[in-house]
């Protein structure tokens, strides 16, 4: 009998519309597990999130942390509501907590379009765009989200933090990423204007001299978002901090049809989680006319990191489905300008997948 390896995988489905794309993408995950024959997938569900609040008082139990590191990968759906926030006015963000937590220094968000239909930018067309943002996730000005102000502050500041230890091994695995794809690095930053970001390019540059392969170039954040618009298929991987990465990740993802899109995953030396990049959406939330693309491609992600021949295969299989099924101009969700629901569009990613 052959071998098999079993992976223990902790789902957090979350609030809003986490629960109906994360069903549909284990849906996916279960139609690649039939074609491979030497590893399996063991699902447990934890909850966590705003509703995990109302329930329990705490959005992110400590004894549900304590849990999912007994996983090897943990895939999340979305957290978070509007209406539901701490005294401060700030919403419960415990996809935040666990980066902090698990110490998931290194954000990827990949970019790609899949057809023409879903840019708004013209003459592009299938894997014109294609590039990876690497960015920083445990500091940077998130570092001081957790300070508390009283009511009647009439100054409140955020402290951006740039560390050597944290800038290092960021860098460290973003030329890691670009050895692997095509070779090119951006760095983006504002160095022109704050010293913490001077200190960060110093040390990019530092980190650069051990790359010598990979071709580099510093931007200042402003002008990234220009270029992001006018000439996104130059790019291949760009690095950034915490908050500067969240900002261009959304503008990213608006190049190749929007957040439904844009797959990611968070990732420390020891635990990874893995999410779509968009939020918990409550206006749609039941409707089921989210976009499951973006988590079915964060499953991909997911086996990816196992590292495993098969899962890297499975990984290949659903990349290659959803290209197929987005080769189609109708195969598409509202978001995208379309009719299908959620569940339709990944029953067809689960059918291109039995045939990949």
């Amino acid at each position: 009998m052959t071998n098999r390896t079993t992976y223990k995988i902790a789902v957090l489905p979350g609030d809003g519309i986490g629960p109906e794309v994360i069903r549909e993408s284990i849906k996916v995950l279960r139609a690649v597990e039939t074609r491979l024959e030497r590893v399996r997938f063991d699902l447990e569900e934890y909850s966590v999130g705003a509703g995990e609040y109302l329930r329990s008082g705490d959005p992110l139990p400590p004894a549900t942390l304590e849990r999912v590191k007994r996983h090897h990968a943990i895939l999340l759906g979305a957290m978070g509501l509007p209406s539901i926030r701490w005294l401060e006015g700030v919403e419960m963000t415990p996809q935040i907590d666990l980066r902090e937590k698990l110490d998931l220094y290194c954000g990827l968000r990949p970019i790609r379009l899949y057809h023409n239909a879903h840019t708004p930018l013209k003459d592009l067309g299938p894997g014109a765009i294609d590039f990876l943002i690497v960015r920083e996730s445990t500091e940077g000005l998130f570092a001081a989200r957790l300070q508390r102000h009283p009511e009647d502050a009439t100054v409140v500041t955020d402290t951006m933090q740039i560390t050597r230890k944290g800038s290092e091994r960021l860098f460290r695995a973003a030329f890691r990423e670009a050895v692997r794809r095509r070779g090119r690095l951006a760095l983006v930053d504002k160095a022109n204007v704050l010293p913490s970001m001077a200190f960060f390019r110093r040390i990019f540059d530092e980190v650069a001299a051990q790359f010598p392969t990979v071709q580099t170039e510093k931007i200042y954040v402003d002008a990234a978002s220009l270029y992001l618009v006018q000439r996104p298929q130059s790019f291949d991987v760009l690095v950034t901090e915490n908050m500067f990465g969240d900002i261009l990740s959304d503008l990213a993802a608006g190049l190749v049809g929007g957040m439904g899109m844009a797959p990611s995953a968070d990732i420390g030396d020891q635990y990874a989680v893995f999410q779509p990049s968009h939020g918990s959406a409550p206006d749609i939330a039941g409707k089921g006319i989210a976009n499951p693309v973006a988590t079915i491609l964060s499953v991909a992600m997911m086996l990816d990191w196992l590292h495993h021949p098969q899962t890297e295969q499975g990984a290949a299989m659903i990349r290659q489905a959803v290209e197929t099924v987005l080769s189609d101009p109708q195969n598409r969700t509202p978001d995208l300008g379309g009719s299908l629901s959620t569940e339709e569009v990944s029953a067809k990613i689960v059918s291109a997948v039995h045939v990949a």
